[in-house]
């Protein structure tokens, strides 16, 4: 047992993240002054991730990364909601372009019309979601194994996310995303404006062959 210890102890590498960069002023109905918010809190969420990676590799080299830590065992709770946070927030973002205007291509209809019956329909599912009480994300997401896409509530970041699902279109509803720009009952505004914004070509580069998880 001292052996594996010590082989866990050497083998483990220290990941650092680097905060990415869009050029998305401009947005329809989302204003720069909210972007720059936005961003700022995402870049948050990466320095936070770094220092907990950092704190949680120390631990693991002075031999006390053990379940019976209270310290340990709260850092790694924390980072799943700091590194979620932080990819949510990639996924988001990724997802929207200043240059919108163009609608779903065929790949994307055709697959979201197995699941819902058509786009239209899809559509009105995920803004629900979206619309729901709270503050949290929406995600559709596609299930590797059939193809086939849902919407899901997520909260917290880490609450609610479905393990070896893909996330291919992200919309962040916490109240941060749009209270510079609408007043709390206006998220259906919100909302319609994140559409407005979609990059339909990076949801579609998102998706995967169906079976692709087995």
């Amino acid at each position: 047992m001292q052996g594996f210890q010590t082989h866990f102890q050497e083998a483990f590498t220290l990941q650092s993240y680097a905060p990415k960069k869009w050029d998305l002023a401009g947005l329809q109905g989302i204003s720069d002054n909210t972007l720059q918010v936005h961003f700022g809190l995402y870049e948050g969420y990466v320095k936070n991730t770094n220092l907990l990676n950092e704190q949680i590799a120390e631990l693991v080299k002075n031999g006390q990364a053990g379940g019976a830590n209270p310290h340990f065992a709260e850092l790694s709770r924390r980072l799943g909601f700091e590194y979620n946070g932080m990819r949510l927030h990639e996924y988001y973002f990724g997802n929207m372009t200043k240059t919108a205007g163009s609608a779903p291509d065929a790949k994307l209809k055709d697959t979201l019309a197995t699941s819902f019956g058509d786009f239209d329909t899809w559509k009105k599912d995920f803004a629900a979601v979206g619309g729901m009480r709270g503050v949290g994300w929406a995600i559709a997401y596609q299930d590797p194994w059939t193809g086939s896409i849902s919407n899901h509530w997520v909260t917290l970041h880490e609450d609610g996310n479905v393990a070896g699902f893909t996330p291919i279109l992200v919309m962040d509803v916490w109240e941060h995303a749009f209270l510079l720009d609408y007043k709390p009952a206006e998220r259906a505004k919100y909302i319609e404006a994140f559409f407005s914004n979609v990059d339909w070509s990076v949801v579609t580069s998102r998706l995967k062959p169906a079976s692709a998880g087995k």
